[in-house]
């Protein structure tokens, strides 16, 4: 009985961080949608953004279907464990499976199409660029949504405060950046500053990639601690 108590507490080890984690995507998979000020909602914004993007503006839609999955799976797994039941304990490794397989095939789709990506990248920071120093202190719009984004995000620009240079901004008021590039600063903005849009996204996807193989790592872990307590049920039925 011991053995059998150890892995009904680690499936709920196991499945209550799973819960968490799809309950913390899930509020993030809506917090994109919602909020019109988040960065994919910005960059859809941009004129002349390229058409692809509007395809990755829709991560929101796919965020929310994760996190109630991770959800489901999650609170499966617990009820699985309270009512030593077979039949939910295998549901259940049969969803975490496909569930991973279904990552793993993601994981190869994202790496083969990588380059495709990095040039979509390059083409929304030229689109960027060009509407900073097209718009930016002549556009009112163009300049509140810029202004928002790098006062939430606490950056300048997508590449960096040379983004600024020859926009109307930066003629109007003597080849000065905007004050959100020297934060803290009370004299004129002559300097850049380090954090950009850029520069955030790649931290982002360093920390995404990260909690994916947490993730990933939980949910083996979670099958096979499923199967063990199947099968010891399974036992103690015969």
């Amino acid at each position: 009985m011991g053995c059998f108590g150890f892995l009904k507490g680690m499936m709920f080890v196991f499945n209550g961080i799973i819960f968490l984690a799809g309950a913390a995507i899930l509020g993030v998979g809506i917090w994109v949608k919602v909020d019109s000020g988040s960065i994919l909602g910005f960059l859809g914004k941009i004129d002349n953004a390229p058409a692809e993007l509007s395809q990755v503006l829709n991560i929101g839609y796919l965020l929310i279907a994760i996190g109630a999955l991770l959800v489901i799976i999650g609170f499966l797994g617990c009820c699985g464990a309270v009512k030593e039941s077979r039949c939910m304990l295998l549901l259940f490794f049969i969803i975490v499976l496909l569930v991973f397989i279904a990552e793993v095939a993601g994981a190869v789709v994202i790496l083969v199409f990588r380059p495709l990506a990095d040039e979509l990248f390059m083409k929304v920071g030229t689109a960027a660029v060009q509407n900073i120093r097209k718009d930016y202190g002549k556009n009112p719009d163009v300049t509140g949504l810029w202004n928002t984004t790098m006062s939430m995000l606490k950056c300048c620009g997508f590449y960096n405060a040379s983004d600024f240079i020859g926009s109307p901004y930066y003629v109007k008021n003597h080849n000065k950046y905007p004050p959100l590039c020297c934060p803290g600063s009370e004299n004129p903005c002559n300097q850049t500053y380090n954090s950009t849009v850029k520069q955030l996204v790649d931290e982002n996807t360093v920390v995404i990639v990260g909690v994916a193989l947490g993730i990933a790592a939980l949910e083996i872990c979670a099958m096979v601690v499923s199967m063990g307590l199947y099968c010891r049920i399974k036992s103690t039925m015969a």
